[in-house]
Order: structure tokens, then C-alpha cells, then sequence
């Protein structure tokens, strides 16, 4: 073979069980690289995605470093929360960052999502700074709902929640959904929610109502193993979830791959917007955290199963490796992404905590969409009306 012929040549090698290949280096880096997935499984689809998935150096470090910081922004909630500076609720979406960061680089800017009360992370990754999700937990006003909102209850453009009710944001979705099929925008809303939701009677409702009016509309079920403290199998008869909107096609997903995750929303988009309606999406996952930061996590399972879980699966370490083995990136390329998102989010942190909190008349600003209509709200006593106007537009008006 030719010297001019060789240089289109990929160069291929196996980790593990999985063969590699990346594309001729550009500046002495790789400039893509492919690789092998876990098989998906299929319910009602005569077809699925590739198993051979391939990404960009771009995307390879830009989904690293979304991933790296939702697992720091997650870390510093948690310590803000035992200061005691972060009250009520607060449910942390380290382990499953593989899920949300492969979804979110599968979405066009016309896609929506709407999600539960594990929200910090898809909160960041639709736009909102790691100061302006801290703040909001910590009730100040650089929050993305200027600090009244919290943990459960964060927005932006296109993102409707953080929801604190229990499923109640899946018809939601579909709603949303049938919005953007009403005003052919060509958008998808992905409407999510956790294995301790699935057995909800109004997801199957709305599996119903999607699948009748062919609303573009991707279920996504993260199952993290546990509903609070209980396990899948010991709630649901049925624990293959993809399959459980029974005439709504659906597919099993590995999520804690960040590229299986990102292909397998690639194809659930095409076919949502092919006129065949709604798919379900499984992504098998694990939280390290506790159901909530006031869950310990470990009396319904042993430290050693999530121990195991850290070492053999964790998608950012696995990510790491696959793109380090390739030559897309360099182990010193991504210590100073790390040290760099590592001094954000220190600084957001420590911001958390002296921002100001909105005045006490801001309170209530903003309850109802249109304030003229409704020029007092009723405070907590029955007797006492308070003004009510308008701060700022709702992001999704």
C-alpha cells in the first residue's frame, strides 16, 4: 500500500471486549473515534440505533466536561446542604450524568425537556450557569427563579422543571409536546421521570393519549435501580420498562454509556417526528446519593454494591478511558478542564452563599402568568390580600 493510501487508514484496537478505531490525527490528535456499545434491547421496533457509535475530539470533551461538572455542582449541593444552607428537598443526580448529557447532545434547539425533582444537572446543561442553579438553591436571587423556586423547581428556555410531584410531569411533557405538533415547530419533548414513577396510573394514560394523537413525545425512564429505598424488583411486576407503554414502541438503553445515550435519543427524535407518535426510552443507570440528601442510601444496600458500581461503571471514568485510549484527548487536556470547572464552581459556591435574597415584596411577584388579571393572592391568612405583579416574564411564554 502506498504511503498516500495509508494515511486514510484508521487505526483500530481492542479494550477490553470492545474494538476501537480512531480516525488519522490532526495536530496529534485523533479527530474522531469509534466504538462499541452494549446491545440495545427492543420492544415493538423492527429496527434500532447503531451499536457502533462514533464522536467527534469537539464533542468528546465538551460531553466530559458537562458531565464532570454536574458531578461537582452535585458535590457542592451536597455540602451546601450539610451547612444547612440549602433547606428542604434535595436529590442529587451523581452516577446517571451519562444520561442527561447524551440526551442533551442529541437535541436540537427546538427539542424540549421536562424532568422530576433530579433537576440540577438537565438544569445546567439547558442553559442555566452552575451559579445560577447554586443560587437558586440556596434562595438567592441570581437563581434561575430568583431563589423561590429551589431544589424541585428550576427553568429555563425550553426546560419546564423540576417537578417535586411524583410522575406528575410526564402528561406535562405531553402536553408540551402536543404544543409543538399544534405549531409544526418540528420539536420532540422529552418527558422523564425514575423507575419509582413507573407505576403511576397517569403515565399510562398519557402513554395512551400519544400514542391516539401521535404527539412527538419521548418517554424517558431513568431507572436508577430504586424508588427511594426500594428496589425495582421489589415494585414492579414488570421491570423492563421499556416495554411497559405495551402499543408505544420502546428501547433499553445502557445509561451510563454517554454515547449509547446520545444515539439511541438520536434515533427516538427521527422517530418521533416520522408520524409514528411516542417511544419509550429506558436508561439503565445508579445514583450514588441516597434518594434524597436526608437518605443515607445505604440501609437497602450495601456500600460494597455501590463501591463495585464506582469502579467498573461509572460514565465518566469509562468515558475517560475511551477517549484518552484513542488519542482524541490527552490525560493532561482534561486535568485542566477538571481544575478549571473545579474553580467555578467553587466560586459559584461561595456566591451561593452571600448573594442577596429577593425583598420581602418580591415574594409575591410572578405567581400567576398575567398579574392584571389577578391583582392580589391570598396570603397565608385567608383575610389578608396581597398585591401581586409582575418581576419578569416567564421564560416559556
Amino acid at each position: 500500500m502506498g504511503s498516500g493510501a495509508s494515511k486514510n487508514v484508521q487505526v483500530t484496537k481492542e479494550i477490553g471486549k470492545k474494538v476501537l478505531s480512531a480516525s488519522p490525527k490532526s495536530n496529534g490528535y485523533a479527530t474522531e473515534a469509534s466504538f462499541e456499545t452494549k446491545p440495545y434491547k427492543l420492544h415493538r421496533l423492527e429496527q434500532g440505533p447503531s451499536t457502533n457509535v462514533s464522536v467527534t475530539r469537539e464533542d468528546a470533551l465538551k460531553f466530559y466536561s458537562q458531565m464532570y461538572a454536574i458531578r461537582r455542582l452535585e458535590n457542592a449541593a451536597g455540602s451546601l446542604y450539610k451547612e444547612k444552607i440549602i433547606r428542604g428537598f434535595c436529590h442529587l443526580y451523581s452516577g446517571q450524568e451519562a444520561c442527561a448529557v447524551g440526551m442533551r447532545g442529541a437535541m436540537r434547539d427546538q427539542d424540549a425537556a421536562i424532568t422530576a425533582y433530579r433537576c440540577h444537572g438537565w438544569t445546567y446543561l439547558m442553559g442555566v450557569s452552575l451559579q445560577g442553579v447554586l443560587s437558586e438553591l440556596t434562595g438567592r436571587k441570581p437563581g434561575c427563579a430568583r431563589g423561590k423556586g429551589g431544589s424541585m423547581h428550576m427553568y429555563t428556555k425550553n426546560f419546564y422543571g423540576g417537578n417535586g410531584i411524583v410522575g406528575a410531569q410526564v402528561p406535562l411533557g405531553v402536553g408540551i409536546s402536543f404544543a409543538q405538533k399544534y405549531l409544526g415547530n418540528n420539536g420532540v419533548c422529552i418527558a422523564l421521570y425514575g423507575d419509582g414513577a413507573a407505576n403511576q396510573g397517569q403515565l399510562f394514560e398519557v402513554y395512551n393519549i400519544a400514542k391516539l394523537w401521535k404527539t412527538p413525545t419521548i418517554f424517558v425512564c431513568e431507572n436508577n435501580g430504586y424508588g427511594m429505598g426500594t428496589s425495582a424488583e421489589r415494585a414492579s411486576a414488570n421491570i423492563n420498562y421499556y416495554t411497559r407503554g405495551d402499543f408505544v414502541p420502546g428501547i433499553w438503553v445502557d445509561g451510563m454509556d454517554v454515547l449509547a445515550v446520545r444515539e439511541a435519543t438520536r434515533f427516538a427524535i427521527e422517530h418521533a417526528l416520522s408520524e409514528q407518535g411516542p417511544i419509550l426510552m429506558e436508561t439503565q443507570t445508579y445514583r450514588y446519593s441516597g434518594h434524597s440528601m436526608s437518605d443515607p442510601g445505604t440501609s437497602y444496600r450495601s456500600r460494597d454494591e455501590i463501591q463495585e458500581v464506582r469502579q467498573t461503571r461509572d460514565p465518566i471514568t469509562s468515558f475517560r478511558e475511551k477517549i484518552t485510549s484513542t488519542g482524541l484527548v490527552t490525560v493532561e487536556e482534561l486535568k485542566k478542564i477538571e481544575a478549571d470547572i473545579r474553580a467555578e464552581v467553587d466560586n459559584a459556591q461561595k456566591m451561593s452563599k452571600t448573594d442577596p435574597e429577593v425583598s420581602m415584596d418580591e415574594l409575591t411577584t410572578d405567581v400567576y402568568a398575567n398579574p392584571e388579571n389577578i391583582p392580589t393572592i391570598r396570603g397565608a391568612i385567608p383575610t389578608v390580600e396581597i398585591p401581586h405583579a409582575r418581576k419578569g416574564k416567564a421564560v416559556n411564554l
